[in-house]
């Protein structure tokens, strides 16, 4: 199709409208602009054509023979168009928010929240994709995203949907009578560490120490890491919002904190933004919160 030899869409729309409505009154009314606006439009594509296809008769119109025939024509497009947009729209109103997140913000915190949102938005899916990696948000593919960064990186251009103390815990059968009053002892003990993090080492070179050995790190899937150190089998470095309930319960002990130190934010792609989408974000920030040892 040879685009260039088209006329202005706006002025064809004009058109097709001016004839459906019978008048230029009614069709600037659906339209939303000046009588004026509509008429000009009309004249342009009377000119790009070299045909007249409306005239006036009495203080109503009437199309020409071109301008009827056109206006069939444009009729079966525009309902052609109109039809394929309304499938598009009723496929991506069908199409599930994805959304991605940590295993462990996925477990402890966004699941214990989502049959409430599916009580208020039974017509929206969502398809949770919890990794340590960091998943590329495009059009057709993860829509929404929670990612983490703390104070050491902050970031003014983020949406919080938890703000968190970020803590040292281990439970009271692996600590036993030890005093870990020093940082640098919890190097003694076994780490639990999420699959793709370096969390033990970069606390550790946070804080200045330098262990005297090498860490026992054992590294797993984020959601399986809450289950091992309630057993015992190590410490971890965590959100104090994951751990809230088993901390006051005393099944954890806390070893260090560093006060509202983790920021979770949501991110969704650049560009058009589907409404199911906005409805899940909106939800999301809804529940916002900050969690610290002194609320």
């Amino acid at each position: 199709m040879d685009w260039m030899k088209l006329p202005p869409l706006n002025s064809l729309r004009a058109f097709a409208t001016v004839a459906e409505a019978g008048g230029y009154t009614f069709a600037a009314e659906r339209l939303n602009v000046t009588q004026a606006a509509v008429s000009q439009q009309v004249k342009v594509l009377e000119k790009h054509l070299g045909v007249p296809l409306v005239t006036r008769l009495g203080r109503g119109i009437e199309l020409t023979g071109p301008g009827a025939r056109l206006a069939r024509e444009l009729g079966t497009g525009f309902e052609i168009i109109n039809r394929g947009v309304e499938r598009l729209s009723e496929d991506a109103q069908a199409r599930p928010v994805q959304v991605t997140m940590s295993p462990a913000f996925a477990v402890e915190w966004l699941l214990p929240r989502m049959a409430e949102f599916q009580r208020e938005n039974p017509n929206i899916t969502l398809m949770l994709n919890p990794t340590s990696k960091v998943v590329e948000l495009k059009p057709g593919g993860v829509d929404v995203a929670i990612r983490y960064c703390d104070r050491r990186r902050s970031r003014s251009d983020v949406e919080p949907v938890l703000v968190t103390d970020m803590i040292i815990i281990g439970a009271p059968s692996l600590i036993g009578e030890r005093e870990l009053s020093d940082p640098a002892k919890l190097a003694d003990l076994p780490w639990l560490q999420e699959l793709g993090t370096n969390e033990a080492a970069e606390w550790f070179t946070f804080h200045g120490i330098v262990p005297d050995g090498a860490l026992t790190v054992n590294h797993m899937p984020g959601n399986l890491i809450m289950a091992a150190v309630r057993r015992g089998d190590g410490i971890t470095y965590t959100a104090r919002a994951f751990f809230k309930d088993d901390l006051e319960a005393g099944t954890v002990k806390e070893l260090f904190c560093e006060p509202q130190f983790g920021v979770y934010y949501v991110q969704t792609a650049d560009g058009f933004v589907r409404p199911e989408v906005k409805i899940f974000t909106k939800w999301l920030m809804s529940k916002a919160e900050t969690v610290s040892d002194e609320i």
